[in-house]
């Protein structure tokens, strides 16, 4: 008997310990201290990894063959390898036209094209488009086989060639010549062509012809200028601009996105302006390895080019509301020049994502 009562006070001595080390009870999701009858707070999981799932999803692109071009190169590149979680179908054109043909006929979700003529499809479009970034700055230059021009008025009764006819080169332009007291019909000719390379072939080569004046953006300037030792950059027109005392700055490209891509795919096109403004300060940082990238997909004939033109060519990334300040002064400088430049009419408050 003595012995059956040894072993039970010695389950109940184990017993009694066992239940000493138990794991405090929870309630709740709280933590009960049982020995001092204190409750503790919920165990903190912050550190546990984001579980955020990627953005997926296609995105219909397209661009033209320069500047507004040349701050996408490193996006593109990681959606060739498959770098990142969305698909991105990118086409590159040499006219803003054609551009506009498929942004009307909604055959596009994003397209990096000139600044007014965003203005322009927006009021055609009845605000289908809205614009989400500015890209480009200032790239335009006044090109010269001669030394006979070496301020707007020097202009005046010449022969200017150029392209753009309808978008930022002709309307920049003329915005300036009226800054000036020049009449833009009248006080000179400007010939348009449809591509810029048209224009570099008067200026280099065989087809030169000393004394020739033309306005080309960037590379173009810059493959003018190493191809043909005559040529110089004889104005700035972002400098005329401001010497002009024209209301903000030269904006020469934007990217815009269709209305009803945005509504329905927020996430997409956030996720998609993140990489472009990373690709632009790429590009900005790592103008050897982005010169490859841009002669790569053909903006330029040689990577040479390309990095010698991109100190030049202004690429940036603005949205929000200073995307709103810089280009609604810039469409209201050139809605006070021509109305037509911008559509007719300057754009709402919806014309602007973001802001």
């Amino acid at each position: 008997m003595k012995r059956y009562l040894s072993i039970f006070f010695a389950l109940a001595l184990i017993f009694a310990l066992f239940t000493g080390c138990k794991a405090p009870e929870t309630t709740d999701g709280e933590t009960v201290d049982l020995e001092n009858n204190e409750t503790a707070p919920p165990a903190d999981d912050s550190n546990e990894p984001d579980e955020t799932q990627p953005i997926d999803g296609t995105i219909r692109l397209a661009s033209l063959k320069g500047p507004t071009t040349m701050g996408l190169v490193k996006l593109l590149d990681e959606a060739e390898s498959d770098g990142l979680s969305y698909e991105v179908e990118s086409s590159i054109y040499g006219t803003a036209d054609e551009v506009s043909a498929l942004l009307i006929n909604g055959e596009l979700d994003m397209a990096a094209i000139p600044a007014n003529l965003a203005s322009v499809l927006f009021n055609k479009t009845e605000g289908a488009l809205k614009v989400a970034a500015i890209n480009t700055l200032g790239v335009l230059s006044v090109l010269e086989l001669g030394d006979s021009v070496n301020s707007i008025s020097d202009l005046a009764g010449k022969t200017v060639y150029s392209t753009g006819k309808g978008t930022t080169p002709e309307y920049s332009l003329n915005a300036i010549l009226s800054g000036n007291d020049i009449d833009p019909e009248t006080g000179l000719t400007v010939e348009f062509k449809s591509e810029a390379t048209e224009i570099a072939a008067l200026l280099s080569g065989e087809t030169a012809v000393s004394g020739t004046i033309a306005i080309l953006p960037q590379p173009y300037a810059t493959t003018v200028l190493m191809a043909n030792p005559e040529a110089r950059i004889a104005l700035s027109l972002s400098d005329e601009w401001e010497n002009a005392a024209l209301d903000g700055r030269l904006v020469t490209g934007v990217l815009v996105v269709s209305s009803e891509f945005a509504e329905n795919n927020p996430e997409l096109l956030d996720a998609f302006l993140a990489d472009y403004e990373s690709s632009a300060a790429w590009v900005n940082e790592n103008q050897t390895e982005a010169a490859e990238l841009i002669a790569a997909i053909g903006i330029v004939p040689k990577s040479e080019v390309a990095l010698k033109a991109l100190p030049h060519c202004s690429i940036t990334f603005i949205s929000g509301s200073a995307m709103k300040t810089d280009l609604s002064a810039y469409l209201g400088a050139l809605f006070e020049q021509n109305p037509q430049s911008v559509g007719g009419t300057l754009p709402d408050d919806s014309f602007y994502y973001g802001a």
